[in-house]
């Protein structure tokens, strides 16, 4: 029996008036389209590698045109409505049972506002830096009402949106050239977390939780630069998770509860932020805050 791997013989085909037969099969194959252009081959499970490096590259190619050095990473829950929205009759009675609700949304317009006049978003345009600019994960709620802030103010801010069947898509606050999509929670973090300055947590849920424990983890194991991490309202935090519990158990250490504070207002979270090391430009500082250093 023959082992010969080689494939049989193709039979003769005599194309009609001996002519070459037509390459169409040939021009229309997948194989023959550019990979860049050939949607089957970049989705395909092969190329998953391919497709993190470019969610990585796009968003970083946008931020380093735009001189975007260092975020404040804001979060908050996208629930939450915009007092003049209009509610259905479960987020009316929500609000009736829970009014901090609507002070949250008017904090977080609060904060976005200043943190963009004072933070140096506003700064380095064109050919410099800005510096502390508002970024958010991109949806509404909370999360739209500090964009909202910078938005009104002229400022720069960003979306880092994720793909989800439910709950996400743009809001309207963030800069357009600075609005993504990830289809990776991984990329998305990564971005998050490697120009952060600071993190502010808003009262939020589950997708909130996550993130405010991302930095804290990575805080907890020095796997990232020190930064200062605030949780607004913090009858609220404190109400949702017993921090002091966890020290007591031992599921942290006394000194991890160090690694946040609490702050219960705009202006007290900018404090916050500062006192804890928050690098504001000098033309912004208050006259005790050390000049500006490159991060």
């Amino acid at each position: 029996m023959s082992t010969d791997p080689s494939p049989p013989p193709a039979p003769e085909r005599q194309a009609p008036n001996n002519q070459a037969p037509s390459n169409q099969a040939q021009r229309t194959s997948s194989s023959y389209r550019l990979p860049a252009l050939d949607s089957k081959f970049i989705l395909s499970d092969s190329m998953r590698g391919t497709r993190l490096m470019l969610e990585y590259e796009k968003a970083e190619e946008r931020l380093r045109d735009w001189g975007v050095r260092s975020t404040l990473v804001t979060f908050g829950s996208a629930r939450v409505r915009s007092p003049d929205a209009v509610a259905t009759a479960e987020e009316t009675a929500r609000v009736a049972e829970f009014p901090q609700s609507t002070r949250w949304y008017a904090e977080a317009l609060a904060f976005g506002r200043l943190a963009s006049e004072r933070g140096g978003a506003l700064d380095g345009w064109p050919g410099g830096y800005r510096d502390n600019v508002i970024a958010t994960g991109g949806g509404g709620g909370l999360m739209a009402a500090v964009n909202r802030g910078a938005w009104e103010v002229g400022a720069p801010s960003i979306g880092f949106n994720i793909a989800l069947p439910h709950e996400q898509e743009p809001n309207p606050y963030t800069t357009p050239e600075l609005t993504f999509q990830f289809h990776y929670f991984a990329m998305r973090k990564l971005h998050f977390a490697m120009r952060a300055a600071g993190l502010v947590i808003f009262p939020g849920g589950f997708g909130t939780l996550d993130e405010m424990f991302e930095i804290l983890t990575l805080r907890q194991t020095g796997k990232s630069a020190p930064i200062p991490v605030v949780l607004m309202d913090k009858a609220y935090w404190t109400r949702v998770l017993d921090f002091g519990l966890l020290a007591k158990t031992g599921m942290i250490s006394a000194a991890d509860l160090e690694l946040f504070s609490f702050a219960d207002d705009a202006e007290g979270i900018w404090r916050a932020l500062v006192a804890h090391g928050l690098k504001v430009p000098r033309q912004h500082a208050p006259d005790t805050s050390p000049a500006f250093q490159n991060p």
